[in-house]
């Protein structure tokens, strides 16, 4: 499956490249990079930080990887959204996600996420899971609104999950 950006309504998500997670890492911009106040974030450092050693250890993941979420209009990146790397031996991704405080609230981490899901769901994925903290309820929103209902709950987290 080819990797390239994808359109939503109001959000592009485009596929990181090593060099652009190597940046993310850094919290060094390009030139042509359009950061939104706020991005990245220590998650987007995160992920990209496991993207570059999954790289370094199983070679690219194809679609499995991590995309930033711009807005369409402008080209600004607000967040990050992708998988922790490709499916596990049932064939279950798991995802994650967040936005830049002034990008929240307006649906686009549902948005980013329900193109996500088809990405995984073309890709031949058997499901998508994801979890998070109980004292979290907005990004219990965000999955539920994508079609990801909870489906246990422990003493720290919620969890989620679709199947194809």
């Amino acid at each position: 499956m080819k990797i390239t950006s994808v359109a939503t309504e109001r959000l592009v998500l485009h596929p990181l490249s090593v060099g652009e997670a190597e940046r993310i890492v850094a919290r060094e911009p390009a030139d042509q990079d359009l950061w939104g106040d706020g991005y990245p974030g220590d998650g987007d450092v995160r992920s990209s930080t496991g993207f570059l050693r999954g790289v370094a250890e199983r070679g690219d993941p194809g679609v499995f990887r991590p995309y930033t979420i711009r807005l369409l209009e402008s080209g600004v990146t607000v967040g990050g959204i992708g998988f922790h790397g490709p499916p596990d031996e049932l064939g279950v991704a798991t995802i994650g996600y967040g936005l830049v405080p002034g990008a929240r609230g307006n649906g686009y981490a549902s948005e980013a996420l329900r193109a996500l899901l088809e990405i995984a769901r073309q890709a031949g994925a058997e499901g998508v899971k994801g979890d998070a903290d109980l004292d979290n309820p907005a990004s219990h929103r965000v999955m539920e609104a994508a079609g990801m209902p909870c489906v246990a709950e422990d003493d720290k987290l919620r969890h989620f999950y679709v199947g194809f």
